[in-house]
């Protein structure tokens, strides 16, 4: 992991009109994410994550302040960011291949790359034998494996990522936890992840962030000094975890859990 500022927030308001009235979601929020890092964002419902994560994308201008990518502006959206919701959105008609390659083909990237570098992906997440098969063919966990893998295959510099594995149950959001990590350290990429799951956000994470009720501030960052950051899994096993989980669980408010 390099000093080198992938995303960045500055200063960033955000207010919505609401009932003939201004709701601010997010107040004075800033937030540094480096190259090759894994930050999570959490906090109460309704604070503004998801409002932050579209400004970072371009999909939503800030009231106030800056979002930066690679130290440019975020003025709309670019082709350094990808975005990836909870629901996979895949498209029905087209199979696991071509619903992998669709981004980078409204891009204009050539089909033979575009082939290239959805095979690969497919390989890598385990869906080889499977991209021929259409979207209602698969199991939930391996549809989201399809939309991790179309996220990828646009090379972005940075991936947004919102509750991703939240509608799968629990044994395969911990198969696909492992996979995204060793995806992101194998890639070199750089993530900003909002998570309710607090063990989550401890075993994939560099870094936690922590938010306060609405009007949404940073309250909090928590530095995960856990080793094998590509390895969820081990680290779900590592002492140190339920001391981290705690003290995410009384900033929230919600009260520990014994270690």
């Amino acid at each position: 992991m390099s000093d080198l500022i992938r995303l960045e927030y500055r200063d960033v308001t955000m207010r919505f009109a609401q009932a003939g009235q201004s709701l601010t979601a997010v107040q004075g929020v800033n937030i540094a994410v480096r190259d090759g890092e894994v930050v999570s964002l959490i906090g109460p419902s309704g604070c503004g994550k998801s409002t932050l994560l579209n400004i970072g994308s371009g999909l939503t201008a800030p009231s106030e302040g800056q979002a930066f990518v690679d130290g440019e502006r975020v003025e709309g959206p670019n082709a350094h960011v990808a975005f990836m919701l909870q629901k996979d959105l895949l498209l029905p008609w087209r199979t696991v291949i071509e619903n992998v390659m669709f981004g980078v083909e409204i891009q204009g990237v050539a089909p033979a790359e575009r082939r290239r570098r959805a095979q690969a992906l497919l390989e890598n997440l385990k869906l080889a034998d499977f991209s021929g098969h259409y979207p209602h063919q698969l199991s939930g966990g391996m549809r989201q494996r399809v939309a991790l893998a179309r996220t990828l295959a646009v090379d972005p510099t940075v991936l947004l990522l919102d509750e991703p594995f939240s509608a799968v149950d629990a044994q395969t959001r911990m198969v696909l936890q492992r996979e995204l990590a060793q995806t992101l350290k194998r890639a070199g990429k750089t993530a900003l992840l909002i998570t309710h799951d607090l063990l989550e956000a401890v075993t994939l994470s560099d870094r936690v962030l922590v938010m306060s009720r609405r009007p949404g501030r940073i309250i909090d960052e928590i530095a995960i000094d856990i080793p094998d950051r590509d390895d969820p899994l081990k680290r779900r096993t590592h002492p140190n975890v339920a001391g981290y989980v705690n003290r995410l669980m009384d900033r929230l408010d919600i009260g520990a859990v014994p270690a």
